[in-house]
């Protein structure tokens, strides 16, 4: 059984609920990411990702007054010790692809529908392997 902890990512970046939607594009493009967890002091409040950022320019919302916490919508976490399979439904019934990850009330990380794909490529893969491994082709020798 895989757990979220073994598929997620433990450097999650954050920025402050108060900063622009430039500063988060600046952070994002800075350390090549397409996501920032939204932070209230040291709390998850939300996320905003690249596609939020183009969507808040093409309305026509100034990226330097506009602050992040325009993205505040419900955010759902998910805890470190879950299944893998819970995140994934999780993240299909809310329409999200990305849930910080909380140990209780500290930010510990993020799982993305990628890191669920990758993973369970990865066993797949290992489980042919397996198979393969094991399989002999009967001997026909008469």
């Amino acid at each position: 059984m895989i757990r979220v902890k073994d598929v997620m990512s433990g450097s999650v970046r954050t920025i402050s609920a108060k900063a622009t939607i430039r500063e988060a594009a600046s952070a994002m493009a800075k350390w090549k990411i397409g996501s920032l967890v939204i932070a209230d002091g040291k709390k998850p409040v939300g996320i905003i990702t690249e596609g939020d950022v183009s969507k808040a320019v093409a309305k026509g919302f100034d990226p330097d007054r506009i602050h992040v916490s325009i993205r505040k919508k419900k955010l759902f976490t998910i805890e470190p010790d879950e299944r893998i399979e819970v995140a994934a439904k999780m993240m299909a019934a809310a329409g999200v692809k990305k849930l910080p990850v909380m140990d209780g009330e500290n930010l510990v990380g993020i799982i993305t529908q990628t890191d669920i794909v990758n993973s369970s490529f990865a066993i797949v893969t290992s489980l042919k392997e397996m198979v393969q491994a094991r399989y002999r082709p009967p001997d026909f020798e008469m």
